[in-house]
This record gives C-alpha cells, sequence and structure tokens, in this order.
C-alpha cells in the first residue's frame, strides 16, 4: 500500500519540508483514503480495537518503525526520531467506533451490524498512521531532530475511558506536550478550528434515587410523595447548583432519564433521576460532586424522601495550553494557509482527550471535514467526512511535530 521509506547518507542536500511534504502526499493520498475506507467499513467497538490496532502496526512495522501494542493488543504506541532526545512530543488518535448503525449507500459502509465509525475516529487514526510514516521519511532525510510518539488509543467513547490505559502503558513517559485532531463536519474543509483554554467541558454521570412511604394518591399527605420529590430535584438542584458556583465556570446539569411508579393513582415507593453534569473549569470539576450532592439531600428532605446519590466521575475539561495551541494555529497557517485558521467554539461536549492534559500541556483543534450542502454532525449513523481533509490532516501533524520538537518552551 505504501511504497518503501527513503535511505539517504548523511550530509547531502536535502529537499525542504514542503516538497517533502508535496511529494509524499501526492505518492500515498489515495492509499490513505484506502485504508480510512478500510478502517469505516470494519469498525470495532470500544475495548475491543484489536484488528485495528494490528493493521496500525504492520503499518508502521512496513516503514521500519518498531510500533508497540499495549497489554490487550488494542492500543499502539510509536516512536520516531532520535531515540535519545531527553523530550518528547505526542500526536494521539483514537480508534473505536460507536455502538450505532450505519445507514449509508456507499462502498465503505460498515459491515459490522451495530457499529458505526460516526464520530471520525477512523479519520483520526488514518491521519495519524500518514503522519507516523511521512515523519519517519523526514527523520531519514535529516529533517526532524528530535522524537515524535504516535498514540493510537482505544475506548474514547466508552467509560472507564482508553487515556488512563495508555498512559499506564507509558504514553506519556518523557513527554513535554501532546496534541490531537477531532473531525467537525460543521467546519468546512479545509479549515482548522483552534482554541486557547476551555474547549471541551467535562462530563459526569448523575443519579439520584429516592425512596419513601407510598400510597393513594386521593391521600398524599400519609406518603413521601416521590414524583413530586423528584421533580423537585430536576428543576431546583439545577436551579440552585447555579446559584452556588461562579456562573463563569459553565456548568450545565441536565437530567435525561426520570423514573417513578406504573399506576395514575398511586404514590410509588421508589423513583429515580439519571443525568450529566457538565462544566468547563477544572478546579470547579474537581469540588463539585460534594456540593451537588448536599444540595440533592437539602432538597429531598424538605420533600421528606430519602436519597442514595451515585456521582460517577467522567472525564475532566479539555482546556488547551496556550503555546500549545500557538503551534497548532502556526503549523496550520504553514500547511494549509493563513486564512485556514479559525476560532474553535467552546463545546459541551466530554473528550478524553482530557486526561494526558491533566499531565503535560497540549491542545486539541478541529479538523474542518465538512462536505458542501450538507449538514451532519458527530454521533449520527450518516457522518461521513470531505475525505480531502486527511492529507490535510498529514500536513498539519506533520508541522506540529516539527515545529514543537524544536520549541524551546518545552527544551528546558
Amino acid at each position: 500500500m505504501f511504497d518503501e521509506p527513503v535511505h539517504e547518507a548523511p550530509g547531502i542536500e536535502h529537499d525542504s519540508v514542503t516538497e517533502i511534504l508535496d511529494g509524499w502526499l501526492r505518492r500515498h493520498e489515495s492509499a490513505l483514503i484506502g485504508l480510512r475506507r478500510h478502517i469505516h467499513a470494519h469498525p470495532e467497538l470500544s475495548g475491543c480495537e484489536q484488528r485495528t490496532a494490528e493493521l496500525v502496526a504492520a503499518k508502521l512495522a512496513e516503514a521500519g518503525l518498531e510500533p508497540r501494542l499495549i497489554p490487550g493488543g488494542n492500543g499502539v504506541l510509536c516512536d520516531i526520531g532520535d531515540p535519545n532526545a531527553e523530550h518528547v512530543i505526542a500526536l494521539r488518535a483514537d480508534m473505536d467506533a460507536l455502538p450505532i448503525d450505519d445507514p449509508k449507500d456507499v462502498p465503505y459502509r460498515s459491515t459490522v451490524p451495530g457499529a458505526c465509525h460516526a464520530c471520525g475516529h477512523d479519520v483520526h487514526t488514518t491521519m495519524l498512521v500518514g503522519a507516523g510514516l511521512l515523519l519517519q521519511e523526514l527523520y531519514q532525510r535529516g529533517q526532524l531532530r528530535g522524537r515524535v510518539r504516535l498514540v493510537f488509543q482505544p475506548s474514547e467513547e466508552k467509560f472507564p475511558s482508553g487515556a488512563p490505559l495508555m498512559m499506564r502503558a507509558g504514553a506519556l513517559d518523557d513527554v513535554t506536550a501532546i496534541f490531537a485532531f477531532h473531525c467537525d463536519p460543521k467546519l468546512e474543509i479545509g479549515r482548522v478550528g483552534v482554541r486557547s483554554g476551555p474547549l471541551t467541558a467535562a462530563s459526569d454521570m448523575l443519579e439520584v434515587k429516592l425512596t419513601g412511604k407510598g400510597g393513594h394518591t386521593s391521600r398524599p399527605h400519609l406518603t413521601t410523595d416521590l414524583v413530586h420529590a423528584l421533580s423537585r430535584v430536576v428543576v431546583d438542584v439545577p436551579a440552585l447548583l447555579n446559584r452556588r458556583i461562579d456562573p463563569r465556570n459553565g456548568v450545565a446539569l441536565v437530567f435525561g432519564s426520570i423514573h417513578a411508579g406504573s399506576a395514575a393513582n398511586a404514590i410509588p415507593q421508589e423513583g429515580s433521576v439519571r443525568g450529566t453534569l457538565r462544566m468547563l473549569d477544572r478546579d470547579a470539576w474537581k469540588t463539585i460532586p460534594d456540593l451537588v450532592t448536599e444540595i440533592i439531600d437539602n432538597v429531598v428532605t424538605a420533600a421528606g424522601a430519602t436519597a442514595e446519590v451515585t456521582y460517577t466521575r467522567g472525564v475532566p475539561p479539555v482546556i488547551n495550553d496556550r503555546v500549545a495551541a500557538a503551534i497548532f494555529a502556526n503549523a496550520a497557517a504553514t500547511a494549509l494557509g493563513a486564512s485556514s485558521v479559525v476560532e474553535a467554539p467552546v463545546s459541551m461536549g466530554g473528550e478524553d482527550f482530557s486526561w494526558y492534559l491533566e499531565q503535560v500541556p497540549g491542545a486539541m483543534a478541529r479538523l474542518g471535514v465538512g462536505r458542501p450542502g450538507e449538514q451532519l454532525d458527530i454521533h449520527q449513523g450518516n457522518f461521513d467526512i470531505d475525505e480531502k481533509a486527511i492529507a490535510h490532516g498529514v500536513r498539519v501533524f506533520a508541522h506540529i511535530a516539527l515545529a514543537a520538537v524544536a520549541s524551546p518552551a518545552w527544551s528546558a
């Protein structure tokens, strides 16, 4: 699929990075598109990415690299460049698909019922494979002076997610900064959305189970009216929370499930609500579970019910480092032109790339993959991309690596 890497003796005159990039992509863009289509047609759900990981490792090994499967075989780590370099720049892609059907009428439609790459992780994986092969050629030509680590991660779409698993396998060993892309079908092809500071929100799960004395709806005074108590949790807790926390933290508590009773004339003895809690501030994320539990207890006690609160940590917010975001923007401008860089909007969705940013500086950006005349979104079964975006992502990844390994910000 990919031709042999170039081997050159030291001391020769080198082509410019742009010339190498252009020539490499002319030779390999169609193969990269084919790789993406193969991965799209053979999706694997979170935790089950072994075949995808083996495919990635095989492509990298063909170029003379030494990829390493993590324990479990569903993630890949691979270093490129000077093995003695003290500092490492990491590039990350996620590989898992979503548990939804693929309704698209295309040759590369998912062949796995109930599984679909509806979030662009097939694209992320393909771009990082391409960037790795290109960086290997740049290193062999003497154009990459440093070390870059490719991080192919499982289980971004599931909790517990794959980023902590990759870190336990050594993904961040000696790493000084990490970068990642996420596809954005609402951003037109050729654009890269970059933002310093919060990009995505923390995302946690909340479940509240209430119990109390039930009874006949004609005598509510002799019961604990759990339906009324649940409604107070749904209405009052978000309102009270917004009065107890700085509004600049962007906290949003939204309930998506409520269950209680089955008969119109009977007050049930138990019920529950479930929802998500999202916020843009890291400090607020660390302290909010106790505050939420306190507010729920106060509201439920006033209603005469007993509450059992289950607060499940999801992921922290993605907060892009200022220097890393600047490197991302400059790399995109160098690769695609200054007009390609736009400001990315804040998203209240969750993204487990944030776990890496809890340990080292870095940045995630949005890659425009939108096709003219389409209004698609991620997590839709008919999600698809303009495949020219793959080459764009490879170019930007390569320029990020070259700039970041030379950045004085992480050379101390």
